[in-house]
């Protein structure tokens, strides 16, 4: 469907604003009186038979935006804890020029119930032309080439599925949209209300029997939307990218395994995504989940602590109630080995739900199996995450007492240390644990994807292509001391270093062009590979190798042979997710 961005005429506007603004609350539809025109064009949207106005946005010209989008209903009251309801639609013209509360959350002032929002940045090159087939009256702007659709990117936050927000400016679309994708990044229920799995909750599911993913249907809720209308913003539904860093990797992750987002991407981007099932870091970054059973008792138990007994009387409290807690953290790793290790840092208590519905099988099931939707997948690491930094404070004693305590419990500490020595002072003992958190993400990562090709070809549907890029990021953004930290190559990624207050130079605009015409690529087509880029090589079996991005832009070594061998035993001792 072509792009229905529409120039009213004055009269029209006029007599459009006069009418009553929607059928949801003032604060969620303010109206304007700005007359539509090239600075706030405005789009009919087909499935709830009204109209939006936008903008351009503020820091690239050539882009329209779009903010607070709703693509479901407010999930308050009886709603809350259930999936995503059906927005009704409005009369008038709603405002969509200003972002959405972000959803609850500690330590954010501006937060609502309300917020299953989404927003979107969608290029500005098309010309003005009368509008023959899209709407009747006024003058308005249809693509150059209506045979022509740009293909779409939807964004999930990142924030251990307890804090984030699609407003937030590290995620604004704009330059993407300048090099011609339509961006979209999507709110989702996050914490206590996103992730509360309850007896009474999933009693009342007559769908599935289960509960606790509430955030993850929410953005599966956000996809449909997306698939129905984006066409109306110039993109193309059937060539949508499904993006996010850290909870947000795990989400488009769990998606590409769930059953219920089938049909609804055709790829998926993870940065600081995909870990091996066994690797025993999994039970700390956002990819842990939580079986039912337990999930439910937990659910309980928080509840009983707040002094609430039945879902009734949860579904009665103010939202506040459920903030200052919805971080409570796991217990995932007393009483292990990993219990003094700052490197496992405990999850928080509300994250993903292993349902058997929503998400209905292991991570390592699923990737055996190949039952999954086959899509082309690009993923990372960074250097300095996942145990790795600029300063992990060892001293040799320090790091040979825990190395020896680790690996000592499954046999493997003469081994870890021939590979791994600790030398004889802090700075060796720095550079040995860094190097083993660092060679344990790539190792990490490319195991998952042998996985995953494997077991996509072991898929029977013959729907799709399962292509898979994984690749480093290496380059530290100027102005702080964390190196290459987690979440480091998002701006970079985004091409919108405009948005971030840091000391960028011309050599991190160079690394930014790069990166985000490797994800454009990647977006366009499956494959990341383009003019004036430096070859990126498909993920293999058989070549242990990743693409170093960032200082610099090559297939690098994973890791040694030896150090390979010694990682699949490590992991080969610790449970499997």
């Amino acid at each position: 469907m072509a792009m229905r961005i529409l120039f009213l005429g004055l009269a029209v506007a006029s007599a459009v604003q006069s009418r009553e603004i929607g059928t949801r609350t003032s604060s969620e539809t303010r109206s304007s009186s700005v007359v539509a025109s090239a600075e706030s064009p405005t789009v009919y949207i087909d499935t709830y038979e009204s109209t939006i106005r936008g903008n351009r946005s503020q820091y690239i010209n050539s882009v329209y935006n779009f903010k607070a989008v709703p693509f479901a209903s407010a999930p308050t009251g009886e709603y809350r804890w259930r999936h995503p309801q059906h927005v009704a639609g409005w009369t008038g013209i709603r405002d969509a020029t200003h972002f959405a509360p972000d959803c609850p959350q500690p330590g954010v002032g501006n937060y609502s119930e309300d917020c299953l929002y989404l927003n979107i940045w969608t290029p500005d090159t098309i010309p003005l032309n009368n509008v023959v087939n899209n709407i009747a009256t006024g003058i308005g702007v249809v693509p150059a080439n209506t045979s022509e659709s740009l293909p779409v990117y939807v964004w999930f936050y990142g924030g251990r599925f307890g804090s984030g927000s699609a407003s937030q400016s590290t995620f604004d679309g704009a330059g993407l949209a300048a090099k011609g994708v339509v961006v979209v990044t999507v709110n989702y229920r996050l914490g206590a209300l996103g992730f509360l799995a309850h007896p009474e909750l999933s009693a009342a599911n007559e769908v599935s029997g289960t509960s606790g993913n509430y955030g993850l249907v929410d953005q599966q809720a956000a996809l449909h939307w997306t698939n129905e209308n984006i066409a109306e913003f110039g993109g193309d539904p059937s060539r949508i990218t499904i993006g996010g860093q850290s909870a947000g990797a795990a989400s488009v992750l769990e998606h590409l395994n769930s059953v219920l987002a089938d049909g609804l991407f055709e790829q998926v981007i993870a940065e600081s995504g995909a870990t091996y099932p066994s690797n025993p870091l999994i039970g700390s970054v956002a990819e842990s989940y939580r079986h039912l059973g337990e999930a439910e008792k937990q659910g309980v138990s928080y509840l009983a602590g707040l002094n609430i007994s039945t879902i009734a009387e949860a579904r009665a409290a103010p939202v506040e109630m459920f903030l200052g807690s919805s971080n409570m953290n796991d217990v995932t790793y007393k009483n292990t080995v990993f219990a003094n290790n700052s490197a496992y840092m405990e999850p928080p208590l509300f994250r993903p739900v292993l349902d058997g519905y929503v998400l209905p099988a292991t991570y390592q099931e699923m990737l055996i199996r190949g039952n999954h939707t086959i899509a082309p997948v690009l993923t990372g690491g960074n250097a300095d995450e996942n145990g790795a930094s600029t300063d992990p404070g060892m001293t040799a004693k320090s790091y040979t007492a825990q190395s020896a305590y680790e690996f000592g419990s499954v046999g493997l500490a003469d081994e870890y240390f021939k590979l791994y020595p600790a030398g004889n002072s802090n700075q060796s003992a720095d550079t040995a644990a860094n190097t083993f958190y660092q060679d344990q993400t790539k190792v990490s990562i490319w195991l998952w994807a042998n996985e995953y090709l494997a077991g996509s070809e072991r898929n029977t549907s013959g729907k799709g292509s399962y292509q898979t890029y994984t690749y480093y990021w290496t380059h530290a953004p100027p102005g702080q001391d964390q190196g290459a930290y987690h979440g480091s190559e998002m701006n970079y990624a985004f091409n919108n270093l405009y948005a971030t207050d840091l000391p960028w130079t011309s050599q991190d605009y160079e690394i930014a062009d790069k990166l985000s015409s490797y994800w454009v690529n990647f977006i366009s087509s499956g494959n990341p590979n383009g003019k004036g880029l430096s070859h990126w090589p498909e993920a293999s079996a058989a070549r242990a190798m990743t693409m170093e991005l960032g200082n610099a832009w090559k297939p690098i070594a994973v890791a040694s042979k030896e150090k390979i061998s010694f990682m699949r035993r490590w992991f080969s001792k610790w449970p499997v997710y």
